[in-house]
């Protein structure tokens, strides 16, 4: 009973922080989106089919980091060179995460959530799988997680469901208010990222 109260309210929550964010960063995205036609060809935005709550596709939006010609629905850890397909200002929103705010409009339409397990690819079946087993495709996705601070790229699947599930759990505001403070900490210091084909992303 508490844990749905707390669904209620952590939606309400979500859509007036997106609300809020998005006006704040209004203006940055706007350079951004001149930034990113300048840097290269392609639309500014990055769709793709992800998974949400309950396992429900929706379409996720990102602004473009990588090339036109990049192979659609392949994670980018299971590519052997990302580099030869990421933009140079792809790189730096990343590695910074800018390339993520787009993603506060899916928070206002309630695809997702600002806390939350990281929104899996339609195809990756092995994350699916695994989250089944902890619970933690049930909830929304977010734009940050548990998982995403623990490790985030570098975690192997099967960990990184562990954490998901581990976030179902114990999922409550001041849980969710750490995990927004420990997200903004690893952003700062380029923390976890990790381009490219490796064991630990695959397993």
């Amino acid at each position: 009973m508490v844990k749905k109260i707390y669904t209620i309210y952590k939606r309400v929550f979500d859509f007036m922080a997106s609300l809020v964010a998005l006006f704040i960063l209004l203006l940055p995205a706007l350079f951004l989106i001149l930034l990113i036609k300048l840097d290269s060809k392609g639309p500014i935005f990055f769709k793709q089919n992800r998974i949400g709550r309950n396992k429900r596709q929706f379409s996720i939006y990102k602004f473009r980091t990588m090339r036109a010609d990049t192979p659609k629905d392949v994670p980018t850890h299971l590519l052997d060179n990302p580099d030869a397909y990421i933009t140079k200002l792809g790189r730096f929103m990343r590695r910074t995460s800018l390339d993520e705010i787009p993603q506060l409009i899916n928070i206002l339409k309630g695809d997702m959530s600002i806390v939350g397990p990281r929104p899996a690819l339609w195809n990756q079946y092995d994350l699916i799988e695994q989250r089944d087993l902890h619970g933690a495709n049930q909830v929304r996705p977010g734009l940050t997680g548990l998982a995403q601070i623990k490790g985030r790229d570098e975690l192997p699947i099967h960990i990184k469901a562990q954490y998901d599930g581990e976030y179902v759990k114990n999922m409550g505001f001041i849980y969710d208010l750490k995990i927004i403070f420990k997200t903004f900490l690893q952003v700062v210091r380029s923390e976890g990222v990790k381009e490219g084909s490796n064991d630990k992303a695959e397993v």
